[in-house]
């Protein structure tokens, strides 16, 4: 009889079936069901980076339309868009544009040359640092823009000027951030090149460049920019074309409008060109796992 009152006993503790299929997941559900929190900005929005812009002509129309900003201080985007249409009729946005265009993408291009010359000797040479460096640190703490008068006196008011101040800005991101990215490369690769006795130029085509191609990649960003900022500048002193010369000009008869065109005309530039940058950075490091992703 006791071992019977055992067994019963031992049964009646065990739960039932029943029981067990409600009560065993009541247990086991938050465990399960709760997802983890993944740690980061979140998942991509679609057209995020265009939500910004997009709020801020929303304000501006907004704005226009209640009367809440005056015309003559600032142009109505109707107005605008009027005054865009006339310019693109008589051709003068497409001339200027092309000579601002010509401008920046030459400067654009012999800062990166000599940038990136500049950041590789630096970073594959104690020699070349000591000799570069210290005058690229030097231009860094003096805002190119405060060279202006002194470039005119040794290349006058011409196209030598306008390239060579866009160059200079250009030169400065390209270099610092491609030094820092030469510098940053893990000596275990610079080992396994040895062990590998990889040649000189090898080492530099294999290991160098693509190691340094993110630094390289964020100064462009950079350099993008700053192209853009220092071609606004150089084609407002004594220029006789280029989109800063259709504001200038604008600005002496009190055009508002056509103002505000040159400006829309060099955001839209400097988006461009950042989203061109941004994409080429997605596709070339897409092997690299970071938030971006």
């Amino acid at each position: 009889m006791a071992t019977i009152w055992d067994a019963d006993e031992v049964k009646s503790s065990r739960p039932s079936s029943r029981e067990s299929a409600h009560t065993v997941p009541a247990v086991a559900r938050p465990r399960t069901s709760r997802s983890r929190r993944r740690l980061g900005p979140g998942p991509a929005i679609p057209f995020g980076l265009q939500i910004g812009p997009a709020l801020l002509v929303l304000l501006w129309v907004a704005g226009s339309a209640l009367g809440w900003i005056d015309p003559r201080i600032l142009s109505a985007p109707w107005t605008v868009v009027e005054a865009f249409g006339r310019l693109i009729e008589q051709g003068r946005l497409q001339d200027n544009f092309v000579t601002s265009a010509t401008r920046a993408l030459l400067g654009l291009s012999i800062g990166l040359v000599i940038g990136t010359i500049l950041a590789v000797t630096a970073g594959l040479s104690r020699i070349g640092e000591a000799l570069i460096d210290g005058p690229v640190q030097i231009k860094r703490a003096i805002p190119t823009l405060a060279l202006i008068p002194l470039l005119i006196l040794w290349f006058g008011i011409g196209e030598g000027m306008k390239v060579t101040t866009i160059a200079l800005a250009v030169i400065i991101p390209i270099y610092i951030h491609t030094h820092n990215a030469l510098r940053g490369i893990d000596s275990r690769y610079v080992e396994l090149a040895e062990t590998l006795r990889m040649s000189q130029k090898d080492f530099i085509f294999q290991v160098v460049l693509p190691g340094a191609l993110p630094g390289f990649l964020l100064g462009l960003r950079f350099a993008v920019t700053l192209c853009w900022v220092s071609l606004v500048v150089v084609e407002q002193i004594n220029a006789t074309s280029g989109l800063g010369y259709m504001i200038d000009l604008a600005r002496n008869y009190g055009q508002t409008d056509v103002i505000l065109v040159g400006l829309v005309v060099y955001v839209m530039l400097g988006l461009v060109s950042d989203g061109l940058v941004r994409l080429l950075e997605r596709r070339v490091l897409s092997w690299r796992r970071t938030l971006a992703n």
